[in-house]
């Protein structure tokens, strides 16, 4: 089915959403809508063979689409749990649509270094004569004049006009499309209180409203921004090898969204990275915290991938490019984090479903307080009017509708920061849920990078094999294996020894080792299962085995077909900061288990070392998928953590509550498919997202709290009398303006050290 994307600048309220919603959904062949509001985005589901139609519907409403904006593709066909990342250019993802070389999700025009004003100049002048207008209005009733005199109205009116006409306009559109929004209910007021000869209060609430307006849409661009400044990070020039004579020097200043892929750039000390690429000439220390949030630089040699945006040390660096500027890490970053913001929230999703039944109950009890004291004792009717004209004006669910995009967005944007990739606002609150995490061992716990440490022959039947013997034949067969204690095995022999032996009918087996013949003969690498399966293991080589394992070792057994020839043992030590993350997911009360592929004893070994609750050692990925089932079985409703940096780990981290990919940076498929993504190779970041996520859901708390806590005194107020109709916009707007600064709080957030 086709779906049509428009970029609406005057779209960024539920009260524009449901406007449009009430209008689209009776014209034929609208079959669905998707608003992203933080982006201004409409995504509209339809039959019709062009977006004509849709766009007048649009216009009729106020809502005209940006010119250009309009985006056409078609139907991605079906949702899943994961957010899928912006695929190829053109094609349509979860209801937003690409533009070749415009990162999915950022808007098609002004970009952020070119944002809208949220008022023009001549805006803004008429609205301050309006406002000088109503206090001239007020100050004339409070020196005596009465409410009704004609200077009074006169400057009354003229305000309301000067300042009020896109309010009265909106209200008069929401009245057309039966939409209880904010604009309808100032509109009822303000007509309200005319009607009773409240000229000057009605001048005053259609001023502030208006001045509150432009505050709030301040308020959300900073944070609907907040994330371009990430882009802004990356230069858009770079310094690119001349292939002619363009250059005196062999180098020319190029645009960096011209820079071809393969170009060679050179950064000097000191300067941002333009783009991504791989290091081929120079060193350098690095400091890449835009992308990984590490608060070390990183020294880069060649050969190392360096990131957009990242900052050059001391050293001259060339590096080769691997894309372009709209293909970057951060720009996968940038991309990922928007096409979030337009995925609802649990809170927001409740909020908004709260919203649409409390506005109706309380608008008919405004009506019943404007009535029946009237009708049933005979009280005056004007004053009970005014108080139900002031339970209007508060009724408005802005400040508690907005409370949550503001609050989630600014977390979302305040971790991508700090190199932790959230793929959605569900997974961020979800975050504080957590009660149990499951590491793998190999790249997450430990560093990845494994080294040979012990080579020993086994005698043990006559077989007469040498120590570099069973090297160079392990070696030469796990050479074409690329599981990381394969490859410690096979760089250990070394490029200045004999070469390898050539390998035919080499096989690897999951969760095993490898196989191959070499000089006619059938080798098997593998782990300790992996002989016992086989039944090569004797009691001296279990005995062996067990020595190595007990030290933290992994054990891998050289065998024939009838019997093991020789032990290799490799060790992975835990990275640093694994015992410090580890300590603070217990300080925030969570447990630690550790599943891994590797032998129980060394998994007993580095589970003691780094301080895991319980460790599962000898693990297949069905094996690592069921511990999953079972966790979730045992812990109900609460959540469960996996984290996991190889394609073993893929099936257990779909199934945990929350999957957390490590080491991210310049991997789309980790980026893409994570529910979150670590850009940095540090288990720190799990606690740290942890700690996020238990924030936010305060903030949240705090500013629904507030919201509702607000409306209910002024409710008490209204009645009471006590109340008037611009005290009640003041509480409104300072509701909205309260929830919404203390949402960009978030942006400031940083780990606790």
């Amino acid at each position: 089915m086709p779906k049509s994307t428009f970029m609406i600048p005057s779209m960024d309220c539920p009260a524009e959403e449901a406007v449009i919603r009430n209008r689209l959904k009776s014209v034929k062949g609208v079959d669905g809508l998707h608003f992203d509001l933080f982006n201004r985005r409409l995504t509209v589901s339809h039959t019709h063979s062009d977006d004509v139609a849709i766009v007048a519907v649009l216009k009729s409403v106020g809502m005209e689409p940006r010119s250009g904006s309009v985006k056409s593709g078609q139907s991605d066909g079906g949702h899943e749990k994961r957010i899928r990342g912006s695929g190829e250019a053109g094609q349509l993802v979860e209801g937003a649509a690409c533009d070749p070389g415009v990162p999915c999700g950022t808007d098609v025009g002004p970009g952020p270094e070119q944002v809208e004003p949220v008022a023009t100049r001549k805006e803004l002048v008429l609205l301050g004569i309006s406002g000088i207008l109503a206090f001239a209005a007020e100050g004339l009733y409070f020196t005596g004049i009465k409410e009704t005199a004609w200077p009074v109205v006169t400057l009354a009116v003229a305000s309301m006009l000067l300042g009020g006409l896109p309010t009265l306009k909106k209200g008069m559109i929401a009245l057309k499309t039966l939409t209880l929004n904010i604009n309808f209910l100032m509109t009822v007021a303000v007509i309200g209180a005319a009607a009773i000869g409240a000229w000057p209060e009605a001048a005053m609430v259609v001023f502030l409203f208006a001045v509150a307006e432009l505050i709030e849409a301040h308020s959300l661009d900073r944070a609907r921004n907040a994330v371009h400044g990430l882009m802004a990070m990356a230069p858009d020039v770079a310094s690119v090898r001349a292939s002619g004579a363009d250059s005196a020097d062999g180098w020319k200043q190029v645009a960096a969204e011209a820079v071809a892929v393969g170009s060679i750039v050179r950064v000097k000390p000191g300067e941002r990275l333009p783009l991504d690429g791989i290091v081929v000439a120079g060193s350098s220390a690095v400091n890449q915290a835009p992308i990984t949030g590490e608060s070390l630089p990183v020294d880069k040699a060649v050969d190392d991938q360096v990131f957009a945006g990242s900052i050059n040390g001391n050293g001259l660096l060339e590096f080769k490019t691997t894309g372009g500027k709209d293909q970057t890490t951060i720009a996968r970053i940038v991309r990922s984090v928007q096409e979030a913001q337009g995925q609802r929230a649990p809170t927001q999703r409740f909020v908004d479903s709260f919203a649409k039944v409390y506005t109706p109950v309380v608008v008919l009890l405004a009506a019943l307080v404007a009535v029946v004291p009237w009708l049933v004792f005979q009280q005056p009717f004007s004053s009970w009017l005014y108080k139900a004209l002031v339970m209007l004006v508060i009724a408005c669910p802005c400040a508690l509708v907005i409370s949550t995009p503001v609050t989630i967005v600014s977390g979302l944007t305040a971790a991508a920061k700090r190199g932790i990739l959230i793929k959605g606002g569900v997974y961020l609150e979800q975050g504080r849920r957590l009660t149990v995490v499951a590491l793998d061992k190999t790249g997450t716990i430990t560093a990845g990078k494994p080294r040979l440490t012990d080579v020993a022959p086994i005698n043990e039947n006559g077989a007469i094999i040498t120590t570099d013997e069973v090297l160079r034949i392990a070696a030469s067969i796990d050479a074409l294996s690329d599981h990381p204690v394969a490859q410690a095995i096979s760089s250990a022999w070394g490029a200045n020894k004999d070469p390898l032996f050539p390998v035919e009918e080499f096989q690897s087996i999951t969760g095993r080792g490898v196989q191959g013949v070499v000089n006619g003969k059938r080798y098997f690498v593998g782990n300790h299962r992996f002989a016992h399966e086989r039944g090569v293991c004797t009691p001296f080589v279990e005995a062996e085995l067990e020595r190595l394992e007990v030290q933290g070792k992994t054990a891998i057994t050289l065998s024939s077909s009838s019997e093991v020839l020789g032990l290799l043992a490799v060790a992975d030590t835990p990275r640093e900061t694994s015992v410090q993350a580890i300590s603070g997911l217990h300080e925030a009360g969570i447990r630690v288990v550790m599943l891994t592929g590797d032998n129980q004893k060394t998994a007993d070994a580095i589970a003691k070392h780094v301080g895991i609750d319980i460790a599962h050692g000898e693990l297949l990925p069905e094996d690592k998928l069921k511990a999953i089932d079972e966790l979730l079985a045992q812990h109900g409703n609460a959540a469960i953590g996996m984290v996991g940096d190889g394609i073993n780990d893929a099936p257990a981290l779909a199934k945990a509550s929350i999957g957390f990919a490590m080491g991210a940076a310049g991997t789309d498929t980790a980026i893409e498919t994570a529910d979150v993504a670590f850009m940095r190779d540090d288990l720190l970041a799990l606690p740290e997202f942890i700690s996020l996520s238990r924030r936010t859901a305060r903030v949240l708390k705090q500013n629904i709290g507030l919201a509702l806590g607000i409306k209910f005194v002024f409710f008490v107020l209204a009645i009471a009398g006590v109340a008037t109709l611009w005290m009640a916009v003041i509480a409104d707007v300072g509701a909205s303006l309260f929830v919404v600064f203390n949402g960009l709080r978030l942006l400031r957030w940083r780990p606790r050290q």
